[in-house]
């Protein structure tokens, strides 16, 4: 929740469940330096507070045979509130789509989309994407390859931040 202040052990522990959210309790607490069941009040009180969303695998979509992945940049024909929030939750609900970010500037929504082939994606471009209410236009870029796919923050910054505000 913004507003609300973390101490350096909430920060150790939001960084160690970054990097490895299967870890024991009692693991993390010997990380971080405290005994486990205060590590484990505070984690609970970060999942509450908001500061973590939940806890996943990192699958890769190819080995599962998700062999396309594309960003498609998408503009409005209007960007009323309504319009806007009509879009979003019909991108909720499009399992092609993994991530959509709405943006300031050109245009209004990026969506990371993963399909298994070509196909299945141009299908879903022309068949649904296009014919979406309020879809003016979609540009799309193919993935190549990924150089970098870190979640999550850095808290490498946040610390450095935090010391010259100090």
């Amino acid at each position: 929740m913004p507003g609300t202040k973390l101490d350096e052990i909430d920060r150790k522990i939001l960084a160690e469940l970054q990097a490895d959210g299967r870890m024991t309790n009692v693991e993390l607490a010997r990380r971080v330096g405290i005994s486990a069941p205060p590590c484990l009040r505070r984690v609970r009180t970060l999942e509450e507070a908001g500061f973590i969303r939940g806890y996943h695998a990192d699958v890769d979509p190819r080995e599962l045979g998700f062999e396309v992945q594309v960003f498609a940049m998408v503009g409005l024909d209007q960007q009323s509130e309504a319009a806007l929030s009509a879009f979003e939750a019909k991108c909720r609900s499009w399992p092609l789509v993994r991530e959509c970010h709405m943006l300031n500037g050109e245009i209004d929504f990026i969506l990371k989309c993963a399909a298994p082939d070509l196909s299945t994606f141009q299908t879903f471009l022309t068949e649904i994407l296009l014919r979406a209410d309020h879809v003016a236009s979609v540009k799309t870029s193919l993935v190549i390859r990924c150089a970098k796919d870190e979640p999550g923050v850095s808290f490498e910054v946040l610390e450095e931040r935090l010391r010259r505000t100090a």
